[in-house]
């Protein structure tokens, strides 16, 4: 939807795209932004919630239109730039455009930035923060995002939130279909011990665990380390996380080897696509990646999350939810910043309607974008922190 970029001094004219602009007519939009994935197994005195996750949000300020890296000593102008939430929240709003009623617990400062970053994942995504926080006289951590020549640089600051004085702040996750954890080295007497403690009792309420991981930086790489997997149906680390955790040379062979520790392992390839072990029913998929020039890769990784937890909850076959998880991961990277780039059901339907004729690997969209579908307006937060709603 190149015109929303364009409102927002967002650059109007970005490389070639998976679906040509006019073929996103606003009569698609409408017929699928209100789609619910899950409706078919929906039932009675199911979870509220869909998918909880907690992190650390940030308030993302991104530098688009940049011809090359800044040079030290000059000055560079953008041609575009846009604010949005970050950190945890490009992988709750990528849940929430999918149609996943999602709960996020965070802690958000009682600045301006704070004001901004609620009310857009409330108010302007839909995401329920009943378990969020907001805390007095600390300011928001903050990321400015340079993209440029199809990668980016970043800059954060910020500081640790204080814990919680108030007890009645919840202290776990309020039930749910799944949760999304990225899981910390260290285990329990780290950093990580809190996770650990709402990971088990997500878990022992009868909740999926989906989790990711980041970069080692003690350099350990040590699987001992990660000691939630063991809560958890799922693991999606990158293809360099899996290979330093497994000390493989291969990932298809680290996705193998974590399926030993997990029930479902799925390692993703970059431009090769992605590869996944069940290891309860010995089933293996592996789904090429779709070819696009990428304008931004922030937030792709918690994309494809986002999409692969949503076949997964919807019951799809394992190759499906690949595919599915790669789509969304690719529109993602087309478009500028993280939670801003998280596509909804009316691009990932206009893409399908450009692309029927020559990708039959997607066929099973066209069951789940049903004509009749209900109409409904596009829940999209604004993405500039310096207009407020009238």
């Amino acid at each position: 939807m190149p015109d929303q970029y364009d409102r927002y001094d967002l650059p109007l004219d970005p490389p070639v795209r998976l679906v040509a602009a006019e073929v996103a007519a606003e009569a698609v939009a409408e017929a699928v932004a209100d789609l619910d994935p899950l409706a078919a197994v929906r039932a009675p005195g199911d979870p509220a919630t869909d998918v909880y996750l907690t992190g650390t949000v940030f308030l993302d300020i991104i530098f688009t239109g940049l011809d090359s890296a800044p040079v030290r000593g000059t000055e560079s102008w953008a041609r575009g730039m846009g604010s949005s939430p970050g950190g945890i929240a490009n992988m709750a709003t990528a849940l929430a455009r999918l149609g996943l009623r999602t709960s996020l617990a965070a802690g958000f400062g009682d600045d301006v930035y704070g004001d901004y970053c609620w009310d857009s994942l409330a108010t302007g995504e839909g995401i329920d923060l009943t378990g969020s926080r907001r805390i007095s006289g600390w300011h928001s951590p903050v990321t400015v995002s340079m993209a440029y020549e199809g990668e980016r640089t970043m800059v954060s600051h910020g500081h640790e939130a204080p814990p919680p004085l108030d007890e009645a702040v919840p202290q776990c996750p309020p039930p749910a279909r799944a949760c999304v954890a990225s899981l910390t080295a260290g285990g329990a007497g780290s950093a990580g011990a809190g996770r650990e403690r709402w990971i088990a009792t997500a878990a022992g309420n009868g909740s999926r665990i989906f989790a990711d991981v980041g970069w080692d930086e003690s350099g350990r790489w040590d699987l001992a380390d990660l000691a939630d997997l063991e809560h958890c149906e799922a693991f999606l680390p990158n293809a360099a996380e899996a290979m330093s955790y497994t000390h493989t040379a291969c990932p298809r062979a680290a996705a193998r080897k974590l399926a030993e520790l997990v029930p479902l392992a799925v390692v993703t390839l970059g431009s090769e696509g992605a590869y996944a072990v069940d290891s309860a029913t010995g089933e293996t998929a592996e789904v090429p990646a779709l070819v696009v020039e990428t304008l931004d890769p922030t937030g792709a990784g918690d994309v494809f999350v986002a999409g692969f937890v949503t076949g997964t909850l919807a019951g799809w076959p394992l190759a499906d939810r690949l595919a599915f998880a790669s789509l969304t991961a690719a529109l993602s990277v087309q478009e500028f910043g993280g939670s801003l780039s998280a596509p909804g059901w009316s691009e990932i339907a206009a893409w399908w309607q450009h692309a029927k004729a020559y990708e039959r690997r997607y066929g099973f969209l066209d069951d789940l974008l049903p004509a009749g579908t209900r109409p409904g307006a596009l829940r999209r937060a604004v993405p500039t922190i310096g207009f407020r709603r009238g």
